[in-house]
Parts: C-alpha cells; sequence; structure tokens
C-alpha cells in the first residue's frame, strides 16, 4: 500500500494567509518548508489513487504529484475521494474536482448532508461524479484490492455548523478515522480527533501505519502564541503533548507514527527545537508535503 502525503497542515497551511507568527514568517522566508492543507491519497496498485480529503489546496498539490497525473487526453488516476468530515479544509477541493471527470465521492451520511444542502457542490455533474453513502464499521472499496472502514471518533461539527454550545466531543458520523486495507498492511488515518479513550487507542493496536491528528503541541497553544483564543480541546482536537495528549497516549503502539493536520502555531514544526526531539524520541515523524510511505 502506498500512501503520498498531498498537504500536512491544518487549515490555513503554511505560512497561513494572514498570519505572521514565527512559523509561518519561517516559512514565508525559506527556512521552515512550506504545507499545503491536509490531504492524503492512497493506493494499492500505484494505478489507481483514492484521495482521503479534498483540500483547497488540492490544484497545487496534484500538480505536485506525478502519480496524480493524467495518463491522456481527458483522464485522472483518482478514482475516489473520501471525506472524513465537513471541514471547509476538508470539502473545499471538491469545487476544483468539477471539470466532468469521473470518480466516486464517498462520505458519511453527515458529511453528504454538507455537500447535498450547499448548491455550489452541484457544479459537480452527478453523471460523472457519484455520491457513496459510507456506513460506520462497514468495509467498502473504492478501488479494487483496497479495504476501508469509516469509524466515529471524538469530534465536532464543522464550524459553520455549529450551535451556540457545540460539543467538541462528539461522537457519531461527523468525525470519523479511516482503517486502510491493502496487500496484507493495515493503514489509519485520522487527521482530526478530539480525544483518546481507551477503546479507540485498543482499536488501532493492529496497525501497520498510524497517520494522526498533530494540530497542536498543547492546548492553550494559539493563545499562547496571540493568534487566537479558541483552545484545541474547543476545536475538536486533542494536544500532542501533556499526560492525556497523543504522544503519551498512544506510546505502546507498535506502528510507525506520522503527524499530520499539524497547525501553522505548532512548534513541532521547527526541526531544532525541543518538541520535534520529544516526539522523535518517541517514534514519531512530523509529515511534510510530498511524503511517501510504503506501509
Amino acid at each position: 500500500m502506498r500512501l503520498k502525503v498531498l498537504g500536512a497542515a491544518a487549515g490555513g497551511g503554511l505560512p497561513q494567509w494572514n498570519c505572521g507568527c514565527r512559523n509561518c514568517a519561517d516559512a514565508r522566508s525559506g527556512r521552515l518548508p512550506r504545507m499545503t492543507q491536509s490531504s492524503v491519497a492512497v493506493s494499492a496498485d500505484g494505478r489507481d489513487w483514492v484521495v482521503l480529503n479534498a483540500s483547497p489546496d488540492i490544484r497545487a498539490q496534484l500538480t505536485a504529484t506525478p502519480e496524480l497525473w493524467p495518463r491522456a487526453l481527458r483522464d485522472s488516476p483518482i478514482a475516489a475521494v473520501i471525506c472524513t468530515n465537513g471541514d471547509i479544509d476538508h470539502l473545499a477541493g471538491l469545487l476544483t474536482l468539477r471539470e466532468s471527470q469521473r470518480f466516486d465521492l464517498w462520505a458519511t451520511g453527515a458529511g453528504l448532508g454538507v455537500i447535498e444542502g450547499d448548491r455550489v457542490f452541484g457544479v459537480m455533474n452527478p453523471d460523472h461524479v457519484a455520491r457513496r453513502r459510507i456506513t460506520l464499521d462497514q468495509p467498502f472499496e473504492p478501488v479494487p484490492g483496497l479495504r476501508v472502514t469509516a469509524f466515529a471518533v471524538p469530534g465536532k461539527v464543522a464550524l459553520f455548523l455549529e450551535s451556540d454550545s457545540p460539543d467538541p466531543q462528539r461522537l457519531g458520523e461527523e468525525t470519523v478515522g479511516l482503517r486502510l486495507q491493502a496487500n496484507g498492511r493495515t493503514a489509519y488515518y485520522i487527521p482530526g480527533c478530539a480525544a483518546l479513550p481507551d477503546w479507540l487507542v485498543a482499536r488501532l493496536a493492529d496497525g501497520d501505519l498510524l497517520l494522526f491528528d498533530g494540530t497542536v503541541w498543547t492546548d492553550d497553544e494559539m493563545a499562547t502564541a496571540g493568534t487566537g483564543t479558541k483552545t484545541g480541546a474547543r476545536m475538536g482536537h486533542l494536544a500532542i503533548s501533556g499526560p492525556g495528549g497523543s504522544l503519551a497516549r498512544l506510546a505502546a503502539l507498535a506502528s510507525r507514527k506520522v503527524l499530520i493536520h499539524v497547525n501553522n502555531t505548532n512548534p513541532v514544526l521547527r526541526p531544532d527545537g525541543p518538541e520535534r526531539a520529544a516526539i522523535e524520541a518517541a517514534g514519531w515523524t512530523v509529515a511534510q508535503d510530498g511524503l511517501e510511505i510504503t506501509a
């Protein structure tokens, strides 16, 4: 199973267009690598590909990925797109994929509800783009040889759907993780997750590879950086550090572990910092755009 990280950053990317934090400034000057917004491509055979989350940056991501270039006059190796939630940074790229190219669009009932509730997504011609509903915990094959199972993880509804008092650890169809199986190997892709209860940690134990939510290092990271007031928990993202953070909670997993969906303020982006040293000592890697992984 081959996986290509198309985009490793959280919403806004690195640098974020309106942010002058240290990481964004260093990315603009070339001292840190630039990162587009979270998206991954996966293939069981290197020919047919499935895109996991359609980032707003998808046009640039496809241009930078030769495996996803057309093989004929009008063609794409992309056979399907799977969306793990209704966030703008995971749906907006669908509007770029509107040139009457055939592929299947997979999402939960909640995800399809977001798409079908906004007429702008009608630009994806239904004669070419089949909308397919994911049932939680029931495997499906978006392409031959690749088995995918979606399962609920703690999270919240998309920002534009929030009520006055949203539940940031809601468990349902709004936020899902994906179990990917091909050629005897298993990978997990969870770009958004608000908590790691024991049952979820146990579920991940059979993976050869884990791509996990690395949005913030500390829960109060944005407030400390002066870039916002929301905590990671309020945004539906578990912090990496601390006794209840993902670094500690997932320490016993034997799989290869990669942080993805990393916010522009996160100090793990700095290769010479103590936070990067801490995650590398624990066996983790920080994803970068273009990273290829054979699971």
